[in-house]
């Protein structure tokens, strides 16, 4: 029996009883329809494909609880039409997702960036620090890590205040001259 000639009707509910050869004509019938049709609204031919073809595949899944309430024919049409605008919106939140992301990984990638200089700085400065002369070394770090004040110091080492601002004196000369200008006001604001 050809089925050519049968209604949709008819076709839906062979369909229903799982008649392959219905499913092989509705195919015939509307395939080209409902791809025109997405087409035209997604311009992307593989798009198009991709949705009809996906609808086929739901039809023949969901073919046992098919319940339309219009033609078989506006049933498909929303179905595509439904799925279309599914895909816009999928791109759409797509888009922002990578667009997000995007963003979040050229500001990680900066917040790296800064973040590996400022170790390497800080280590090129704690090497130079090392390479004072031991007192110096000892009345700088007091002074820049531990924040005490000069008269701290000198009491804390019992030496007079003035040795302790010679020495910070020389300490900064030392490393100003090591660092440069640049570095060197980096170096008091982070000590």
């Amino acid at each position: 029996m050809s089925l050519t000639k049968i209604s949709d009707d008819e076709l839906i509910i062979l369909l229903k009883d799982n008649s392959h050869a219905a499913y092989a004509e509705l195919y015939q019938r509307y395939y080209r329809l409902l791809f025109v049709h997405a087409y035209k609204r997604l311009k992307d031919e593989e798009q198009a494909k991709d949705i009809v073809q996906e609808f086929f595949v739901s039809l023949w899944d969901k073919r046992e609880t098919i319940a339309m309430r219009s033609s078989l024919a506006g049933y498909f049409f929303t179905a595509i039409n439904n799925r279309v605008v599914d895909y816009f919106l999928h791109q759409e939140v797509e888009e922002k997702y990578i667009s997000s992301f995007a963003g979040f990984l050229a500001t990680e990638q900066v917040k790296t960036d800064h973040l590996v200089r400022e170790k390497q700085l800080q280590a090129f400065i704690e090497k130079e620090i090392e390479q004072l002369p031991p007192k110096m070394k000892e009345i700088f770090q007091l002074s820049r890590k531990e924040n005490l004040s000069h008269k701290e110091i000198a009491e804390r080492l019992s030496i007079s205040e003035k040795t302790v601002d010679r020495q910070v004196s020389n300490a900064l000369f030392r490393l100003k001259t090591r660092f440069g200008i640049f570095v060197f006001l980096l170096f008091l604001i982070k000590f």
